[in-house]
């Protein structure tokens, strides 16, 4: 099978192609790294033309949720206007089966009578790049119902793993902690640590995602998730507790985005009935992982 992958150069892009050829997939990798503009659809209409895959991961697009409060015309343009273009070169080459990563995002605050949250679940979406990921699921979902294009959305919930940017709170309290151990230090700053997030390993993930390309019904969505939440400041602490000497966790106001969803936890019951896939790395190796990428990396920056 010859897959196409948009966000090639990213954290999950990259072991998405690693598992991807591991089972024996031809890989075409595509990202604005290597030259391609999802921004630019005659571009991104010639790969399509060139390389004609047989199925479609589209990944790549705007990826912190912090800074769409920022850069919101950006962050849409790039989620939104970038898949169009991405379904828009699949349906006029022919790929057999496409699917689209979304986010948990699009759920928005919820309360806790309204957990766990299924694929029928409102949107309710809190911050800019939520409200880009509704239009790229939509558009994903338009595709199918108006086109007949194979579109499955993978509406993904947290997800941890090495290799993740500093850009997201557990690589970046690792990253913090593993600096730390070579210069001594012994305070740790964070944001808010109190909001629960449904974390699954991004080993996990990309193996979701193949069965959902396999198995997963077009025009349907699905979480991907564990079924479970955990506070931010559980996964903090138990990073802490792998640290080589003593440390605390410290507040910084300057950390904090401003407005957070207190909590998010998904139902991956579809998933499993469709696929057979279940989360199968305990979230202790996951952070282990992660703690041990931060130090090989903190080591090559001395």
């Amino acid at each position: 099978m010859k897959a196409l992958v948009t966000g090639a150069a990213g954290f999950v892009g990259r072991h998405l192609i690693s598992h991807l050829e591991a089972h024996g997939d031809v890989v075409v990798g595509i990202d604005r790294e290597h030259g391609i503009d999802l921004l630019e659809p005659s571009a991104l209409r010639d790969v399509f033309e060139r390389t004609r895959p047989d199925v479609v991961y589209h990944l790549g697009g705007w990826s912190d949720v912090g800074a769409s409060w920022q850069q919101p015309l950006e962050t849409f343009r790039v989620n939104a206007e970038g898949t169009l273009n991405v379904l828009e070169a699949s349906r006029a080459t022919g790929a057999s089966r496409v699917l689209i990563v979304s986010s948990a995002d699009v759920y928005g605050r919820v309360s806790l009578n309204e957990l766990p949250l299924s694929e029928e679940s409102p949107f309710r979406p809190v911050t800019p790049y939520a409200a880009s990921k509704i239009a790229a699921d939509e558009l994903g979902l338009q595709a199918w119902l108006g086109h007949g294009l194979p579109v499955i959305r993978a509406r993904a919930f947290n997800h941890l793993g090495p290799g993740q940017t500093n850009r997201f709170v557990c690589p970046a309290v690792a990253e913090r902690i593993a600096l730390s151990e070579l210069d001594g230090g012994e305070v740790i700053p964070v944001g808010n640590i109190t909001p629960r997030r449904d974390f699954t390993d991004v080993r996990d993930v990309v193996r979701a995602y193949r069965l959902l390309i396999e198995h997963g019904e077009a025009g349907e969505a699905y979480n991907v998730c564990s079924g479970h939440d955990v506070a931010i400041s559980e996964l903090a602490d138990r990073l802490i507790a792998l640290a080589r000497h003593p440390m605390r966790l410290e507040v910084d106001p300057a950390l904090q985005r401003p407005v957070e969803v207190p909590v998010l936890r998904g139902d991956y019951t579809k998933l499993h009935k469709d696929t057979g896939w279940d989360p199968a790395i305990p979230l202790d190796q996951t952070l282990r992982d992660v703690m041990e990428a931060a130090r090989i990396s903190a080591s090559g920056r001395r």
